[in-house]
């Protein structure tokens, strides 16, 4: 039972009484043009991550199917999508019918009745429909008024042609049976197809018009109950005969204990009774205490959503149709998931699946993992066994590297890994990342790529997550490539501006306002300045320190859900629901407290319009789950949580692994939302968040809370979250090489090999500039012995050995050029004894701007070369190697390392070589 005293063990024998399927149903904010204003839930029957989701769809559309605004029902459809921004699925749609067919019947919603596992109807012509739902089919039970007149004949409409989008396809019938298949597809416009197959079989002999056509009419006589039993499978009618059979009864040599009564038939309630037993299954991993009844239905309905997909894909005997249109089998035991919301589910929701259930989330993982290698690369929003493209970045690897990070491990990892780090040079996966490699960034209005900004931190997010997965997996150098990888967001900081904005090819930063959408994804330049949740203390630093940052935080939540137009928060969408976390960073935990706390009591009621943005198959109802919790997975690939404050004076959580979290938070309430103390496992805790080993280890947390503010707890700079920056080992130099001279400014331009030589500049020599005498090296524009390669570097936060270092040296120098420049940065000076000196490291323009510059940041010209080559041909603009302004090294100390700057000013800052003397 609810025990609201914090005292007791807070489990619940039932919670599936406190979901309303029905919240989500009804628009509740705006629509800014990403999906609409509601979530696009349905209410109807399904289990959990079931391939069932047997519901009604109104003649108003709605993606998730069902509009609560709208009292006609044009059919009950066994599958749709919770929560999309687009429309897919709706397959099979039946319809009862009195007498002549009709495109829909009418109802009230005072004879409607929804929950976990079971939906029913009384339609307005005085036909009732019950829905109820095992993992792989459906059954409905059908009653028709006892009395009416002799003209109104029971009937049944299915319509294999019929789905949220164009579809066709073929209904054959035998005796009591139904059998067939429809084909659809076209999310967001895409060209996705899918096939599904069906096996329907009805309790009452019918009469029936088109045998062998997409739509069957069936004349049921004067029955006044029929039963309808369907199964599903995406490999044949065959398969969805025997997932039919195994769930609900009846084929002795298709056993399954999952099933009602795998013995014999199931009747209608008793379907509907494991349909719930499965849902109380799950919902019970998370038993709560305190709060009101309205609190607890916002949250057990924001759980269930959060739990419908993705959705099991494979057939009872283990098979399934791969992205490569063959037949695959599961090991015994296992399934295959589809239906992946890539962009939106990769924040927290897999998250949460792996959370409660580290098992199935591991196979939620390993079916991400058979995507990649049956489609050959990793695609970002999946339907069934195919790709759709839609969406930005590269989510799948961040998915799967957080369900190993949670602890869902039993799926092969070492093969994931493989496949995202080739997936990382896949234009397939990451459109522009030819242009993201050369450039560390994607340039402004790039062909083929949606939101230059916006796709460029993605894909930062993703090398996070990779590289945390290779160290886990014991490969220190491909974790420490892909870190680095992920810092590229720093290209994007334009000095002075506090925000990520865009660049041009040419490095340059074109017209910006804080306010624009263009070359960022469903947001605005504002709402995506705190978009590098992995390494939020490079972030602040870079956006001018704390004290500019907090200001910034509080002023971006006077609105909570503004949209697109406005510098505010924009939480009815994804790409601001993290930063409502981010306080505690700058030692101001008591403002996530605060607004986490708004967030999740204003944007999230217990009502048809009570969620503002699209569900996205979960991702929003996963935010508030977490948020009720007063915890947040922010990180990508890791397990951290960052704390606010839980909502409930008790919360235990109970990981399918026999793992326990156990919550308790006296007095918490909507309004007790601030942390006096915290202890973890009985010890005094001031970090405002949890290490990953809490949540592999279990434990408890005991919080102290307050009405009002309390900024002294979790505000220490020493207590703030983890942030992953690059902290590489020192390298020589030629190991980070990895730009050619030969298109040095990315626009065919580079040094000519014969000028070089002319001006003494000999690949694999040396040239002497400024008293220090620098190394050539071997490969400078492909006149080394290997023809060609990379033979600078595009400074970017390299950290450079300097163990050679003669003893006694008094200056450190670099050989190099700026393209599109002049640029420069700040270099890290670092010496044996842990003292750190900065300095500055310019260079002119490699053609001093076409002539027109003079010499800066004190550079000497090393060479000067009479002109450039374009391809094959000269270009007479003369070209220049310069030497930096030697760097003073202290006398007594030894040097050992100096990093290259993360960022400059503008232009492209390109080192050749670095010399001592």
């Amino acid at each position: 039972m609810i025990d609201s005293s914090g005292d007791r063990d807070p489990a619940d024998a039932d919670p599936a009484r406190w979901v309303d399927p029905f919240i989500g149903t009804r628009p509740g904010g705006l629509d800014f043009g990403h999906g609409g204003g509601a979530a696009n839930t349905f209410p109807g029957a399904t289990t959990p991550f079931g391939m069932v989701q047997w519901s009604p769809d109104t003649e108003t559309y709605q993606h998730g199917g069902y509009h609560y605004d709208d009292n006609r029902i044009k059919g009950f459809s066994l599958t749709h999508l919770s929560g999309p921004g687009c429309g897919d699925l709706g397959n099979l749609p039946f319809l009862p019918v009195l007498g002549r067919v009709a495109p829909y019947l009418r109802f009230r919603h005072e004879n409607e009745r929804a929950e976990p596992g079971y939906y029913r109807v009384a339609l307005d012509n005085g036909v009732s429909v019950e829905l109820t739902a095992t993992t792989r089919s459906g059954l409905a039970r059908i009653r028709y008024p006892a009395s009416r007149p002799r003209r109104q004949r029971a009937g049944l409409v299915v319509d294999a042609g019929a789905a949220v989008n164009p579809a066709t396809g073929r209904v054959d019938i035998r005796g009591r049976e139904l059998s067939g298949w429809t084909e659809s597809g076209g999310f967001c416009g895409t060209g996705n197809r899918y096939t599904l197959y069906f096996h329907a079989e009805l309790d009452t002999d019918f009469a029936s018009s088109g045998d062998g056509e997409p739509r069957v009419e069936l004349d049921l006589g004067a029955a006044e109950t029929v039963t309808m039993r369907v199964g599903l499978s995406y490999v044949d009618a065959a398969a969805a005969g025997r997932n039919l059979a195994a769930e609900q009864g009846g084929d002795p040599g298709s056993p399954n204990p999952g099933s009602p009564n795998p013995g014999g038939r199931s009747d209608f309630a008793a379907v509907r009774t494991a349909a719930r037993q499965r849902w109380n299954e799950l919902l019970s991993r998370i038993a709560v205490a305190g709060g009101t009844d309205e609190r607890r239905t916002v949250f057990y309905t924001a759980l269930y959503h959060a739990l419908l997909h993705p959705n099991v894909f494979s057939d009872v005997d283990g098979r399934y149709i791969g992205f490569d249109g063959q037949v695959h089998t599961v090991p015994a035991g296992h399934a295959q998931y589809a239906n992946f919301s890539g962009w939106d589910v990769y924040r927290s929701q897999v998250q949460l699946i792996a959370l409660l259930d580290p098992a199935l989330a591991a196979d939620i993982a390993q079916s991400a993992v058979n995507q990649a290698e049956h489609g050959g690369y990793w695609d970002r929003w999946t339907i069934a066994n195919g790709g759709t493209g839609v969406m930005v970045g590269d989510p799948m690897q961040i998915i799967v590297a957080s369900i190993y990070a949670f602890g869902g491990t039993a799926f092969d990892a070492p093969r994931a890994l493989r496949l995202m780090e080739r997936g990382s040079t896949d234009e397939r996966e990451r459109p522009g990342q030819a242009r993201y490699e050369a450039m560390g960034y994607l340039p402004a209005g790039a062909g083929g790529v949606w939101g230059s900004v916006s796709t460029a931190l993605e894909y930062g997010a993703a090398d996070l997550a990779v590289a945390q997965l290779a160290r886990r997996l014991g490969e220190p150098a491909t974790a420490e490539r892909f870190q680095w990888r992920a810092q590229r967001w720093r290209h994007l900081v334009r000095p002075g501006s506090g925000y990520l904005q865009p660049r041009a090819a040419d490095t340059s930063w074109p017209p910006f306002s804080p306010t624009q959408t263009a070359d960022y994804v469903e947001g605005n330049a504002a709402q995506y300045a705190f978009s590098v949740p992995w390494n939020v203390r490079g972030l602040f630093d870079a956006l001018g320190g704390d004290e500019v940052v907090l200001p910034r935080l509080e002023a971006f939540f006077t609105e909570l859900n503004a949209g697109p137009g406005k510098p505010y928060a924009y939480l009815g969408n994804e790409p601001t629901l993290h930063v409502p976390w981010l306080f505690g960073y700058a030692g101001a935990a008591h403002r996530t407290q605060d607004v986490v706390r708004r967030v999740v009591s204003t944007i999230f009621r217990a009502a048809p319009d009570g969620l503002v943005g699209n569900d996205d198959l979960g991702q929003m109802s996963s935010w508030a789950v977490w948020a009720m919790l007063g915890m947040y997975p922010l990180l990508p690939g890791r397990a951290e949580l960052v704390l606010a404050s839980p909502e409930f004076e008790r919360a235990t959580v109970r990981r399918g692994d026999g793992t326990v979290i156990d919550i308790r938070a006296p007095g918490a309430s909507v309004t007790c939302r601030y942390v006096r103390g915290l202890r973890v496992n009985g010890r005094e805790w001031s970090r405002p968040w949890l290490p990953e080993s809490f949540v592999l280890a279990g434990g408890t947390l005991e919080y102290e809370l307050s009405e009002c503010p309390e900024p002294g707890w979790g505000s220490a700079a020493e207590d703030a979250p983890p942030s992953f920056d690059h902290v590489g080992t020192p390298a020589p130099l030629a190991s980070y090489a990895d730009n050619d001279s030969r298109d040095l400014d990315l626009f065919g331009c580079g040094y000519a090999v014969a000028a070089l030589r002319a001006a003494g500049v000999r690949p694999g020599g040396q040239v002497s500039v400024g008293g220090l005498v620098y190394p050539v090296p071997a490969g400078l524009a492909a006149g080394g012995p290997d023809g060609a390669g990379p033979d600078n570097v595009l400074a970017f936060g390299q950290e450079v050995d300097l163990v050679w270092v003669p003893a006694g040296a008094t200056r450190l120098g670099f050989l190099g050029a700026a393209t599109h420049g002049p640029s420069a940065g700040t270099v890290l000076l670092r010496y044996a004894d842990g003292v750190v000196r900065r300095a500055l490291l310019g260079f002119p323009d490699w053609t001093l701007n076409g002539a027109t510059a003079d010499l800066e940041y004190g550079a000497a010209v090393a060479a000067r070369m009479p002109y450039r080559s374009v391809g094959s041909e000269r270009d007479m603009i003369a070209s220049y190697l310069f030497g930096s302004a030697p760097i003073a090294l202290d006398p007594g100390r030894r040097p050992v390392s100096v990093r290259l700057p993360w960022t400059v000013g503008s232009g492209r800052l390109h080192v050749f070589a670095v010399s001592a003397g």
